[in-house]
């Protein structure tokens, strides 16, 4: 740890501040996958179709992808501390919108409101952890905030199930507030006011980074990537309970099981981006499109296609840990001011990627059905592999 942030910041309070970051992450991932768990609920109650439904998957995504590295350009002037305090205020103001909404409309807007600020509010967040702990601990300190989300995926999708059907769904999103007001308020009593990062950056300063092209291939893996498993995980809960007959019980313990499994998936990316780096995700995309295939062929048969699912879930965020360590290389040693953004390609690359992949499923549940996703999930993912190949080779050439 700096001596700077050794003068400013206590060992204790240094510890508060990185839990309360994992606190964060888990926050917004709670806001991000709450409609996953409720989307039938959401459909039935607001009159639309399953389909539309997912929109409010895909259109949260897609103004996170395009507004992240928006907000880190246009604002890299604004002191840390005050962008965190401004994304906090408009984060819970989209999530009482949640709360209260009463039509697909209003929901649809809160939405995509808490989309546009997740992704800034996250990379915000990641530039405390430099100053919060040593480098050799900082890896660590990243990698239980990406699994953080994978634990709201557990309760984001199995309790919005269980609560929507025992009582309805607005409660589920009342909590989800509740979660994301408490949050805000410890980060913005806590984290520290100044710090390194709060050095101007103009545009140009930030926007060079994207003239590395092992950067832009390593983007592209999650487009093609996440995108692949979202074309599926955008509508497990229907397939739970139309393809394999499960009542709201077992398919809410199956989503809470999925959710714990991804948990090893974060932290296993860790371990794999250590010693293998980029180029072993072409071995697991090509598992991955193995994986979607398979659901697609075992159809409605439980046992399989549970094995299948969980796999599915073992793989899906192995991609994340190698690719952000990738971007911040990068920025480190070429683009030193172009770190706030660095630290924003993957929240923005993997929303890119579900907006894509929950489209993509939508187009085939309407016109195929929920027993094709497989299928066409993993044509992506093969995809994906071949563009971790093109990425592992510039990340060679440029290293």
């Amino acid at each position: 740890m700096s001596s700077t942030v050794q003068a400013s910041v206590s060992p204790v309070r240094a510890h508060i501040c990185l839990a309360l970051l994992v606190l964060l992450g888990f926050s917004l991932g709670c806001s991000e996958f709450s409609v996953i768990g409720i989307e039938s609920d959401l459909a039935a109650d607001l009159n639309v179709s399953l389909a539309t439904a997912g929109q409010l998957i895909s259109l949260f995504a897609l103004p996170y992808a395009v507004m992240t590295p928006v907000l880190a350009l246009s604002c890299g002037r604004f002191k840390r501390y005050s962008l965190l305090l401004v994304y906090c205020l408009i984060f819970c103001a989209g999530n009482i919108i949640s709360a209260l909404a009463t039509s697909f409309s209003v929901l649809l807007v809160s939405r995509i409101l808490v989309g546009s600020v997740s992704g800034a509010l996250l990379a915000v967040g990641l530039t405390f952890i430099p100053e919060l702990t040593t480098p050799e601990k900082s890896s660590w300190a990243l990698s239980l905030v990406y699994a953080s989300y994978s634990v709201a995926m557990v309760v984001a999708t199995s309790a919005g199930k269980f609560i929507a059907d025992v009582a309805n769904w607005h409660v589920f999103m009342y909590g989800v507030l509740a979660l994301a007001i408490l949050t805000c308020a410890l980060c913005l009593w806590f984290l520290p006011r100044q710090g390194a990062t709060d050095e101007p950056a103009t545009f140009r300063e930030q926007a060079c980074l994207f003239k590395e092209p092992q950067v832009i291939a390593a983007m592209l893996i999650f487009v093609f990537g996440e995108g692949s498993v979202y074309t599926f995980y955008g509508y497990v809960t229907p397939y739970l309970e139309t393809i394999l007959g499960m009542d709201t019980i077992a398919a809410s313990t199956t989503l809470m099981a999925y959710g714990a499994v991804t948990f090893i998936s974060n932290l296993a990316g860790g371990w794999i981006d250590s010693r293998f780096s980029v180029r072993a995700l072409i071995v697991t995309f090509l598992a991955q499109a193995a994986v979607l295939i398979g659901l697609w062929a075992v159809g409605g048969a439980a046992v399989p296609a549970l094995v299948l699912i969980f796999a599915l879930a073992l793989l899906m965020y192995l991609a994340s840990v190698p690719c952000v360590s990738l971007f911040m290389h990068a920025a480190r040693t070429r683009h030193p001011k172009a770190l706030t953004l660095a630290s924003s390609l993957e929240p923005m690359s993997f929303n890119v990627g579900i907006s894509f992949g929950t489209a993509v499923g939508g187009a085939v549940v309407t016109a195929s059905g929920l027993s094709m996703l497989g299928l066409v999930g993993g044509a992506l993912s093969v995809l994906a592999a071949a563009t971790a190949g093109v990425t592992a080779m510039l990340a060679r050439k440029h290293a």
